[in-house]
């Protein structure tokens, strides 16, 4: 597909995500890629007729050059160039590479008396905040119960473990004369995330306000116990064959999963009334005493806290561990479920005055590096939301 097309394709709001992440790879290449963009996007909106109706592509085109000449004719529109999609939209390393740019990318419903949406240069209330981006941070707690700050910049080294204030890492111990078991917390507050590589070798990323239970060492063909207490870690699992047949097994409230070798995520927040398990790869098996599940790649299991019921349905797994790889992928999700997610990372509190517009819902995709006034900026162009207001950590949406 050129990216003439694919360009038309966005605008007139027929574009698929995959499309809409190479668009923004391209827009993201060159300055001067996102200036044609921006001149498009604009003549787009002055090409509309009185019935809200968009003109053809001719059209756009004969409105650009009135706009600009000098810019058009050595840009990639203007070749036959080709652009192939992404045929590993689940391989999500290539994803999160075109994920660069913006949150709202489009939105998912209109008004039925609303054809289109004017974009224009948002009114922001106030930017005199000094809300922080969230950054790599944890708090280590020790089996004595003394607890380290673990932050960027700072070094930790105790026993089997080390910390370079990015990541823990814990190195197994060949002549361990304590066979008993010990257990560390890792606590994630709001604002921050965090790498743990547990003494068996299985790694785990841990998201904002999270926290996780497990052995500082493993006893040798022991079940191989851990317990994400709240929140949620995506878990890369060691082998059992690499433990002489040791299952590993997560503890989360209401349920218990066993795992044989695997990759996975797990969202289990106390204040969420659902909890997510995703399957990237291998095989896991999920108990709450009521059901047992077994979950195949790319499924995900919703287990309800109050019916203790599990759902399982096949899901794209990339945008479910977005989070991972520095960015957040909304997809028809609520401007309230988006609003969690932002205040967990910004560490901040966030407040929706008029109820209606806490289901509206969006698809899009997040930088985790961007400024949150960047963001709110975007999500106001959408119209739905007349203002917002930050007072110190507390966000208003009017």
């Amino acid at each position: 597909m050129s990216m003439q097309n694919l360009i038309y394709k966005y605008l007139s709001n027929t574009a698929n995500e995959e499309e809409i992440a190479i668009l923004f790879e391209w827009i993201d290449a060159s300055p001067k890629n996102k200036s044609l963009f921006l001149k498009l996007k604009k003549a787009w909106v002055l090409t509309a007729t009185n019935n809200g109706k968009r003109a053809d592509w001719i059209e756009i085109q004969n409105k650009i050059r009135q706009l600009t000449t000098n810019e058009l004719k050595d840009e990639a529109l203007q070749n036959n160039n080709k652009i192939h999609l992404l045929k590993g939209y689940k391989n999500f390393p290539l994803f999160a590479a075109c994920a660069v740019l913006v949150l709202i990318l489009t939105i998912s419903f209109f008004n039925s008396n609303q054809s289109s949406t004017v974009i224009e240069v948002p009114k922001i209330v106030n930017t005199n905040s000094k809300i922080k981006i969230g950054t790599d941070k944890a708090i280590l707690t020790l089996e004595d119960g003394s607890t380290i700050a673990l932050e960027k910049g700072q070094d930790y080294i105790a026993d089997n473990l080390t910390s370079n204030g990015e990541e823990l890492v814990y190195k197994s111990k060949a002549n361990n004369t304590k066979p008993e078991i010990v257990y560390n917390y890792l606590t994630i507050p709001r604002g921050g995330q965090f790498f743990v590589k547990l003494e068996d070798g299985t790694q785990v990323w841990l998201n904002s306000e999270s926290q996780l239970k497990y052995p500082k060492n493993f006893i040798k063909g022991k079940t191989r116990q851990v317990e994400l207490v709240y929140g949620e870690a995506y878990f890369d699992v060691s082998p059992s064959e690499n433990h002489h047949g040791a299952t590993f097994k997560i503890l989360t409230e209401n349920q218990a999963i066993e795992v044989i070798g695997t990759e996975f995520n797990i969202k289990a927040y106390h204040d969420e009334a659902l909890i997510y398990t995703t399957l990237i790869e291998g095989k896991i098996v999920l108990d709450n005493t009521v059901q047992k599940k077994e979950l195949k790649p790319n499924q995900q299991s919703i287990l309800s806290k109050e019916t203790k019921n599990i759902e399982v349905k096949e899901v794209n797994v990339a945008p479910e561990i977005a989070w991972r790889n520095g960015v957040f992928s909304f997809k028809k999700k609520s401007l309230k479920e988006i609003m969690k997610v932002l205040s967990r990372w910004y560490n901040v509190d966030i407040q929706i005055l008029n109820e209606e517009l806490e289901t509206v819902k969006y698809i899009g995709v997040l930088n985790k590096s961007q400024n949150l006034e960047e963001i709110l900026s975007i999500i106001k162009n959408t119209k739905f939301i007349n203002a917002y207001e930050i007072k110190n950590d507390t966000i208003i949406i009017k």
